[in-house]
């Protein structure tokens, strides 16, 4: 059978007001893509699902519409779901949330900004006026799967269901092994804002060595900001100068791991239509330890959540977005 039916892509520029402020000076004019399903309709008294994709570190949502020659993008993918009835008519919403850290957690931090009332109070609301939207779900892949675990559990008033492709979690298994590199990163060049600031001076950004040190910068921004620290208004987790864990900043991280916020985000939880994990077994982060935590959490408080592990890492894992898209579909779906 060929699928040859195809959706529109939209590109708006929104100018946030949230962000105009953001402490890393990041800009605040930023893509905002939207992909209205083939035979769209505005008037359609039923309205539509609509999907808010975050992308994971390093990425914003324009690269889901990058050329795969290997596979597809999200737009080719969408239009084969919904074209060979895999999957109903749903809007995606892709957004871009990059930062000097090299990306983001979706959280309001006063180390990197306020992006999630960006996400909640503005992309929300602009979309709701501008498109035909019954109800929402958030989804995403690494970071962009934390984010999605997060928002979802923390606002259910605004997303009816959540899709966390190998998410942050497990924090111990996940970052702990970046601390030694990204400590001698700093401590080789006279501290982190030294580094950072190295950092954007270069002209090859993609180097493995760096990726330890940025990505510990870009948690540290997001889970333990201080705005009274002179090193870019955030605490290391760890002594720049013996590498000694520095417990109570590390606690700070611990209580934003999803593992940790299940149980005081229960009752949100059971609220959802659908809680959706995945990892893969050979995660070259770790992170299917902590999918596997998080999913016995959700088993034990006996909320319902779908889960699956797949024998692969963490890159290139797009087509599982071939399962959870239509089951978020089907989940905001039920009882229409």
């Amino acid at each position: 059978m060929m699928c040859r039916m195809k959706g529109k892509v939209i590109l708006h520029k929104y100018e946030s007001k949230i962000l105009k402020t953001n402490p890393l000076k990041d800009p605040y004019l930023r893509d905002l893509i939207v992909y209205l399903p083939p035979g769209y309709s505005h008037t359609s008294s039923k309205g539509y699902s609509a999907v808010v994709g975050l992308a994971g570190f390093g990425g914003n949502g324009k690269m889901m519409l990058n050329t795969d020659p290997l596979g597809e993008n999200i737009e080719d993918r969408m239009n084969r779901l919904i074209s060979c009835n895999e999957c109903g008519p749903l809007i995606l919403v892709l957004i871009d949330c990059f930062t000097r850290f090299g990306g983001n957690q979706y959280l309001n931090s006063s180390a990197t900004g306020r992006y999630e009332d960006y996400i909640i109070k503005e992309i929300v609301p602009f979309v709701n006026k501008s498109y035909n939207v019954s109800k929402y779900a958030v989804w995403g892949k690494s970071s962009g799967g934390y984010g999605s675990i997060v928002l979802g559990m923390k606002h259910p008033d605004v997303f009816a269901g959540l899709a966390d492709h190998s998410g942050d979690s497990g924090f111990e298994y996940c970052y702990i092994q970046d601390f030694p590199k990204a400590a001698d990163a700093f401590r080789d060049v006279g501290g982190p804002k030294k580094w950072l600031d190295n950092f954007w001076k270069k002209p090859n950004r993609h180097q493995q060595l760096d990726a330890a040190p940025l990505n510990v910068l870009a948690m540290a921004g997001h889970y333990s900001p201080n705005p009274k620290s002179k090193e870019l208004g955030l605490d290391l987790p760890f002594d720049v100068t013996t590498g000694e864990i520095r417990t109570s900043i590390w606690n700070r991280w611990l209580s934003r791991d999803p593992v940790r916020m299940v149980e005081r985000y229960s009752e949100n939880l059971r609220k959802l239509k659908l809680i959706y994990i995945d990892c893969g077994t050979k995660d070259e982060f770790n992170l299917h330890w902590g999918a596997r935590m998080l999913h016995t959490k959700l088993e034990k408080l006996h909320i319902a959540h779908f889960y699956e592990e797949f024998v692969d890492g963490h890159m290139n894992t797009s087509y599982r977005y071939d399962i959870s898209l239509p089951k978020i579909y089907s989940a905001l779906s039920d009882n229409d």
